[in-house]
Parts: structure tokens; C-alpha cells; sequence
């Protein structure tokens, strides 16, 4: 799967803007997102409320005029949506009558605006709950109240953030408490979505068989294996999963491999996109079997050494500290065909 390079774009000034711009700093134009094209584009206001685009007639989704918290835009046709697609998604928001909510909730959309770029760009099934109750996709973005704390996770397409994961002092706190190496919100959603994409494309599929070869039975019981793994907490995982979490359960291992997956693909765009070159042998595979996806895997592992070494040099933590064995690299290869031959 090549890269698309679409991770910065060009405003007509000629300026690179990015993903999450709203307006060029070189010229002030307006920037808006077209979903369905996968682009960012500077506005040219048509007198109407709408914005007049090569690829038709665009208004703001109503989160980027009321809230500030997206830069997507909505199809003119689309008379009844003054949300755009990414924010249909949302079942439940945060209450933004507090004032500190706005902010982390921008942080939040940010992130899931960059988690559904990449399944856009994967061509991967993405339906709202509107449009498809039984296998569609929903967000409830909330915060803790009182003692009663949001539980990140998924349920049946559901999946619920944790406000406070947007706060970094917040997230630093329960990375540490939890030992982790990397915890981030896109991490969360790609982990997440990891979950609803097991249920679309591995349960009751001919994927089962190889995925109970490769990431074991997921048909042991789901509370009792999470108990066991905090109560236990692993440190031979590395052989054979990405993570610790990763050991507590089939499902788990699944979603932690989508995540990184997805994170493999996204970093990878945007290094071909800044024109990172990468050695000529730097495939994981052998002549004459060597394929894409060891192609892809080469340049994943000579681009986190470098990346891991640029951040050490800023005085940061690794931005990729995780060890890709032979076992995680089937497990890798096992998400990529899903994808690849859909």
C-alpha cells in the first residue's frame, strides 16, 4: 500500500499547511477539510455561507463555527448535516458550560479527526450509528463527575473517551502509575478502534482460524485474563506482544497490533511526505520473497531508530519505544492483509 503523502498540504500562497490548521500563516486564508477528498484547501467564501471549492460547494461544520473545535466542512447538498463526518460520530460530548472543557475536547477531536483520516485513506468500512445501528461507529467523549470515573473502552461500536486524557499533566500521571513507555489520545483511539474492527472484520469470518494461530482463544474469559494480568503484570512480553497489555488477552493483543498498525502507516505517510529517504535494503524480508509489507516494515524500523535517536537528543522520551519481534511482526502482517485484501 503506497503512501499517499497527504498529511501537509499547500495553500495557494504556496505556504505547507498542516492537518490541523484552520488558517495559513503566511497569507490568512481560511482552510477548511474535505472528508470525501481527503484534503485540506484554502476558502473561498461564495457570498452564500459557503465556500466554492474545485470539488463543489463546502459550508463549516457547525462544531467550526460554534466551537472552534474542528476544521471540517460539509457538502452544500447535504441540507440536513450542519455537522460534518467526523462529528456525526460524536453520541455524546462534553458538558461545555465548564470552562476548562472546550479546550481538552479540541485536543480530543484533533486526534479523531487524524485517526479517521487513516481509515478513510485504508478504505477501511467507517458508518455512523445513524446510518448503520447494528455495525455503525459512535464516540462518547466524557468527563469524570464526582467519584464516578469515565472508563475509556468499547461496547458494540461504542467507544468512550476519557476527557482527562487530553490533559498532558493528567496523561503523564497515568503513565506512569501504569508503567507505560507511550500513552497518548490517538493511541487510545487507534487501540480502541482496533476493538470495533475485530468485530467487522475478524469475528465470524474465515480471518478466525489464523487469528487463534497467531494472537491465541479469544473465547477465554475476558475478566478473568485482565485480573490475571494486573494482578500479575508480565515482563517476559516482549517475545511475543507489542506491549504488556497486549498479554492480558486475545482482544487486547489484537488492538494494540491495529494501533500500531495504524501508527506504522500515519508516521510512514508523513516521513514520505518531508522527503525521509531510507536505505535501499532496508526491507525485513529475504530475496526473492521480500514484499511490500517487508518493504514498509524496514523503513518502519530504520525511521523509529532515528526517531528515537532525534528525541534523545532533545532530552525527550522515545517517540516509538517498543520492539518489533519476529512474532509481533506476523501479528503486524496478519492486521496488514486484513486491510490490504478487503
Amino acid at each position: 500500500m503506497a503512501p499517499a503523502a497527504m498529511q501537509t498540504f499547500r495553500c495557494t500562497c504556496g505556504a505547507r499547511i498542516f492537518f490541523e490548521n484552520t488558517r495559513c500563516l503566511r497569507c490568512e486564508h481560511e482552510l477548511g477539510f474535505l472528508p470525501d477528498v481527503l484534503t485540506l484547501i484554502p476558502l473561498e467564501p461564495n457570498g452564500t455561507g459557503e465556500s466554492q471549492t474545485p470539488h463543489g460547494a463546502f459550508r463549516k461544520c457547525s462544531n467550526y463555527v460554534d466551537h472552534g473545535v474542528c476544521n471540517w466542512m460539509v457538502p452544500s447538498g447535504a441540507a440536513n448535516n450542519a455537522l460534518c463526518q467526523a462529528c456525526q460520530l460524536n453520541h455524546v460530548i462534553p458538558d461545555l458550560s465548564q470552562p476548562a472543557n472546550r479546550a481538552l475536547w479540541s485536543e480530543v477531536e484533533k486526534s479523531k479527526r487524524r485517526l479517521l483520516y487513516t481509515l478513510e485513506r485504508l478504505k477501511l468500512p467507517l458508518q455512523s450509528k445513524q446510518q448503520d445501528p447494528e455495525h455503525g461507529l459512535a464516540f462518547d467523549i466524557m468527563a469524570d463527575a464526582g467519584s464516578t470515573r469515565v472508563l475509556t473502552g468499547h461496547d458494540d461500536g461504542l467507544i468512550t473517551l476519557n476527557l482527562a486524557e487530553a490533559d498532558p499533566a493528567e496523561r503523564e500521571k497515568m503513565r506512569l502509575a501504569m508503567k507505560e513507555g507511550y500513552r497518548t489520545m490517538l493511541g487510545h483511539f487507534r487501540h480502541e478502534i482496533g476493538h470495533y474492527y475485530w468485530d467487522r472484520l475478524v469475528r465470524g469470518t474465515s480471518n478466525i482460524a489464523r487469528f487463534r494461530e497467531l494472537f491465541g482463544d479469544e473465547t477465554v474469559n475476558y475478566a478473568e485474563s485482565l485480573q490475571r494480568h494486573y494482578a500479575t503484570k508480565r515482563s517476559d512480553f516482549a517475545e511475543s506482544f507489542i506491549s504488556a497489555y497486549a498479554a492480558a488477552h486475545p482482544w487486547e493483543d489484537f488492538a494494540e497490533t491495529f494501533a500500531h498498525y495504524l501508527h506504522i502507516e500515519d508516521t510512514l505517510e508523513t516521513a514520505h511526505d518531508f522527503g525521509i529517504s531510507f536505505p535501499a535494503n532496508s526491507a525485513t524480508g529475504k530475496a526473492p520473497e521480500i514484499t511490500e509489507f517487508d518493504l514498509r516494515m524496514g523503513q518502519w524500523a530504520h525511521l523509529t531508530v532515528a526517531l528515537n535517536a532525534l528525541n534523545r537528543s532533545m532530552g525527550l522520551l522515545d517517540a516509538y519505544p517498543f520492539a518489533i519481534s519476529p512474532v509481533v511482526n506476523a501479528k503486524i502482517e496478519f492486521v496488514h492483509l486484513l486491510i490490504t485484501n478487503r
